[in-house]
């Protein structure tokens, strides 16, 4: 795509609604249903590379190879769940550096301490509203005048109040943060709340079955929200088909004669690209 910063964007349209992905594959439709912008999660990363939950086990060597393989996929733009950075503010310099040098186009650093949870579990732990704030200054150092959008994750409401969540994310965005996001409130009244408070861009996060009331695109943007993310429903509805799909293939030993809610042989080989893969071997154009 053309170098449109996701900057522009935002300043071009009411709001962006970004799809969460977890692999190149989901990525690249992504791509082809013509979303400019995508978010890799790393609840779905998780989920995906190693079967585990949200809690801390993906390691930002792990994360980074897998933004990189789907900044190699997709033809939209990238923004990368990076947690809490993976260290201090030396670890999250190098992670900024390190997916900015891989083609991502930004990230989410959050306040959680490590080894964190998905904002929609209980338990979370948050680090000192100053050491938040410094990691966000080292991001922004390490970004220096790049083209790199750093979203500031505060998951202070379920770990202190919502008063000290708006808190983080003004000193985050004072700090150089391009974007803030306050991670799970539990009504829409607490979401009209950090509308208010908080300068925008402004990130909302939709989870089927989290904590935070799903409201629709054009309500969200209504409210304030400019960023709205559906971080994790490909990861579901992926996870149902293969479930359902092998399910019925261990019960009648054959998919034959079963409804495949799936695409066909060539649909999919068209997806991936193999007519194009097939010019490129035989010196067409």
């Amino acid at each position: 795509m053309t170098e449109t910063t996701i900057g522009n964007l935002l300043n071009e349209m009411p709001g962006l609604l970004i799809p969460g992905i977890y692999d190149a594959l989901s990525a690249k439709l992504a791509s082809q249903a013509d979303f400019p912008v995508a978010f890799m999660s790393g609840y779905a990363v998780a989920g995906t590379l190693l079967g585990e939950p949200d809690i801390g086990l993906l390691t930002q060597t792990e994360v980074i190879e897998q933004a990189r393989k789907i900044c190699h996929a997709a033809t939209c733009h990238l923004i990368v769940d990076a947690d809490t950075g993976y260290g201090n503010e030396i670890n999250v310099n190098r992670t900024v550096t390190e997916l900015i040098a891989i083609g991502a186009k930004g990230c989410f650093l959050e306040d959680q301490v490590w080894p964190k949870r998905c904002g929609h579990m209980q338990g979370k732990k948050v680090i000192d509203a100053d050491d938040f704030v410094n990691k966000i200054r080292a991001a922004v150092t390490a970004k220096n005048d790049r083209d790199f959008f750093i979203t500031a994750r505060t998951d202070a409401i379920a770990a202190l109040s919502i008063n000290d969540a708006i808190a983080r994310a003004l000193a985050a965005k004072s700090a150089g943060a391009d974007a803030c996001f306050v991670e799970a409130p539990r009504s829409a009244e607490d979401m009209k709340l950090i509308a208010r408070e908080v300068p925008g861009p402004l990130v909302a996060n939709m989870v089927e079955g989290g904590a935070t009331p799903m409201i629709p695109r054009d309500e969200l943007f209504d409210m304030g929200f400019t960023i709205v993310i559906y971080p994790i429903s490909s990861l579901f509805a992926a996870t149902k088909a293969v479930k359902n799909i092998l399910h019925d293939l261990q019960q009648h030993g054959s998919t034959v004669g079963t409804e495949v809610p799936g695409v066909s042989f060539s649909e999919f080989t068209s997806i991936v690209g193999l007519q194009e893969r097939i010019d490129q071997s035989s010196g067409d154009t």
